[in-house]
């Protein structure tokens, strides 16, 4: 042989045999480490972890709980442009290769080796399937057969499209989202087919770094994987160029806080999970069960932005108090620079109310730079709130300059408007009388500042807004709407109070004189309210007030009591008012309607008690409707006249305002629904003056029932039976009226003919009992 062919020979003949050498230690591994390879049960019996789910009672998610936020879905629902910009992504041969995609391998390989590391992957979604489920993600050539191997092994025992179902429901995404419908709801809050193409581009580019590419931790990052995206969909015919111009050019609306879900029902959802928890443990926030909850979204969203409205109403009457913080922009050089957007992570925004730096400043114009990006210019009236901290006159801690952090909001023009986070807190809470049913449930401003449900736990002196318990127990007592006391000063004695004399005055500090206890009720008056707990008995009073579910320890029997001196919760308010609304039932709001499991089978059920019961009646049919009267005038005519711009007659209620306007309530009902308003401090403190229930409180309550009311016909309590009209002239000056009073109150009169219950579309006289 000649000497040159033997010198080509040798290496050949020495690269072939180590190639099959290579290729037999290589079968040789495969032959021993694939019978040791991992039970694919994992996957061909898929259970992920489910997060404990809530709902409204018609439908709309409103929170969610565990650590895994997962929803899972078959690939027949994953539309076709997610597949395809997941598949231009990750791995566009998916459908052709067998697990290992042999030109990914080969390509990767050539580009780490220019490169001198490892610096491209060739891992298929099978690939990354078994890495998910059985590997680690150290980047080894150990790792990397085990990988291949597993992948082989998946593709012999699954179809194409149940490999991509897990896939697309299994991978972590960033933001505790789990699987790619998980992230449309946490990224976007659309369902995976209401996704558009730079959408769905967006949440493609997430596997290859979820923590780095998310628009939530890194906008500019994600944007440069989701241009990458949509040129590979282009690239290949996935879409057309018209398509890609739109997606390329397409905002996107990123949510920032993953338990936005567009419903404001932040407390409920927290209330609904600790009853779940209660009952099902550690099972709760991994097993996929769904709690349905008695709000409507119409109902939650109407309460929700009239407490809002009603906060912030009160808060811009008190004056802004400048800056919230100062941020140091000694080494921000630019309106853009990535500075910025770190200083203002510390400042959530609230709601509608964005925080904000300001980054330039005069008495005309106030420049201010936005999350993402978004520079505004205040200017005109958008000032006029924050105008007296723009001088420069202003306190040095407090004034609006470089480095100031404020909010601002758009008005009903869509102007900029400077404003302020309110210091100040509310409650709100509706139900239906008849079983309980809570239909919105507000337990704060913002849950995310402040998660105390002043609702459940809130425990508040009740004011006024308590009288009507203390009357009511007078009607048993054999008082009646028409009798008179009078409204003049009384001083109490040290022996009486327990500790020292006590002068009362009426909020308004006028005295009337003599007048019915209806007429009091209406105005408020606190010297006939203590006069008649004087003569009914503070002891009696105290355990009367339970009937209604009040605690009595909570109430000391003292003539304060009337007053409102006591302490109550919003939802003891609910349940109490419930009893005069319903006609005399005791029934118990609840927030969930029931539990169900992942497939949609009933766990836990509640069975509410309904007003009708007479097992439940803790009110004479008779005292409730001549309360509901009495509370009728108390719209009409008395503390609470601003509900009248409502239009409706069939309205009652009462206002509470406690001492030194701390407390401000409002609490009424229409016969089909409840509902209970509180503003406070929760260290408490003085409202302001003037700062009344019918002041503070009552818009929240007429802002809810302007829209829960909408289509609903007025409607009135049926006169019970046992009850005889008389005619009554009120001292005060009133005309007189017809008044109903207890049959056996007066066996010594002449019984008038009692009068027919009115129809609900006539006006009679004001002071006939559940007619306007």
């Amino acid at each position: 042989m000649p000497a040159a062919l033997r010198w080509f020979l040798y290496p050949v003949l020495l690269i072939v045999g180590a190639a099959l050498a290579a290729a037999a230690l290589v079968g040789i591994v495969v032959i021993l480490a694939y019978p040791q390879l991992p039970s694919l049960e994992a996957l061909t019996d898929y259970q992920p972890k489910i997060p404990l789910r809530v709902y409204t009672a018609d439908g709309h998610l409103i929170g969610e709980f565990g650590e895994e936020r997962r929803a899972l879905v078959r690939i027949e629902e994953v539309p076709n442009i997610m597949k395809q910009a997941i598949l231009a992504a990750e791995d566009e041969r998916f459908y052709q290769h067998g697990g290992v995609d042999t030109m990914g391998v080969l390509r990767a390989a050539y580009a780490n080796f220019l490169a001198g590391s490892k610096r491209q992957g060739s891992s298929t979604i099978t690939m990354q399937v078994a890495r998910n489920f059985f590997l680690t993600s150290e980047k080894t050539w150990t790792r990397k057969i085990y990988e291949a191997l597993l992948a082989f092994k998946i593709e012999h025992n699954l179809s194409k499209n149940e490999i991509l179902q897990i896939y697309i429901n299994q991978l972590y995404l960033g933001q505790r989202a789990y699987g790619f419908a998980s992230a449309a709801q946490i990224y976007f809050g659309k369902t995976l087919k209401e996704l558009n193409i730079a959408e769905a581009a967006m949440l493609a580019g997430l596997p290859k770094a979820p923590s780095a590419y998310n628009p939530v931790a890194n906008p500019k990052r994600a944007k440069q994987r989701q241009m990458y995206v949509l040129r590979r969909m282009h690239e290949l015919g996935v879409i057309d160029d018209t398509q890609l111009a739109e997606a390329q050019k397409q905002p996107l609306t990123v949510k920032h806080d993953a338990n936005d879900f567009g419903v404001h029902a932040e407390y409920v959802a927290e209330m609904a999970r600790q009853i779940a928890y209660e009952q099902f443990q550690d099972d709760t926030y991994s097993k996929g069960l769904r709690v349905i909850t008695t709000i409507t979204l119409a109902d939650q969203e109407a309460a929700y932005n009239s407490l809002r409205k009603g906060v912030i109403d009160y808060d811009h009457r008190h004056g802004y108090r400048g800056a919230e913080a100062y941020v140091d922009l000694k080494d921000v050089h630019s309106d853009q620079d990535e500075e910025l957007e770190e200083a203002l992570g510390d400042y959530d925004d609230s709601d509608d109310l964005l925080a904000g730096i300001v980054l330039a400043d005069d008495p005309r114009q106030v420049r201010v730079y936005l999350r993402g990006g978004e520079i505004v210019n205040v200017t005109g009236d958008g000032l006029k709130f924050a105008a007296r901290m723009l001088d420069d006159k202003a306190p040095a801690n407090k004034r609006l300059q470089r480095g100031a952090v404020v909010r601002l909001f758009k008005d009903d023009k869509r102007q900029w408007q400077i404003t302020q986070l309110p210091e100040a807190e509310a409650a709100f809470v509706a139900a239906s009388p008849i079983d309980g049913a809570v239909r919105a449930l507000v337990g704060g401003f913002d849950f995310n500042h402040n998660k105390f449900n002043h609702v459940t736990q809130a425990w508040r002196q009740p004011g006024s807004s308590f009288k009507p318990f203390i009357y009511s127990a007078a009607l048993e007592k054999g008082y009646t709407p028409a009798s008179v006391l009078p409204d003049e000063p009384i001083v109490i004695s040290a022996a009486e109070t327990g500790s020292k004399e006590w002068e009362p005055k009426n909020y308004d500090g006028k005295y009337e004189g003599p007048m019915s206890i209806r007429t009091a009720l209406a105005k408020s008056k606190n010297m006939v309210s203590i006069r008649l707990l004087k003569s009914i008995g503070t002891q009696y009073a105290q355990d009367y007030i339970t009937r209604f579910g009040f605690d009595a320890d909570k109430h000391p029997p003292y003539l304060t009591m009337v007053l409102g001196a006591g302490s109550v919760t919003p939802w003891q308010q609910l349940t109490g008012y419930s009893v005069f609304a319903n006609g005399g039932y005791k029934i118990a709001p609840y927030v969930v309607s029931k539990i169900l499991d992942a497939k949609g089978d009933v766990l836990a059920e509640t069975q509410p008690a309904v007003a009708g019961d007479e097992a439940l009646r803790v009110l004479d049919a008779r005292n409730a409707y001549l309360m509901d009267s009495m509370m009728h005038d108390v719209i009409r005519r008395g503390t609470a006249t601003k509900a009248m711009v409502l239009k409706r007659y069939d309205l009652a209620g009462k206002t509470g305002t406690t001492n030194e306007e701390k407390d401000a309530w409002f609490c009424g009902y229409q016969p089909t629904v409840v509902g209970i308003s509180w503003i406070g401090y929760d260290q408490p403190k003085r409202l302001g003056a003037g700062e009344t229930g019918a002041k503070a409180a009552l818009p929240m309550w007429i802002g809810y029932m302007e829209k829960a009311l909408q289509g609903v016909p007025e409607s009135f309590m049926e006169k019970p039976d046992g009850l005889v009209a008389v005619t009554a002239t009120d001292p005060s000056g009133k005309s007189p009226a017809t008044e109903y009073i207890y049959k056996e109150y007066l066996p010594e009169l002449e019984r008038a003919e009692p009068a027919p219950a009115p129809a609900p579309a006539t006006a009679p006289p004001p002071g006939t009992p559940g007619t306007p």
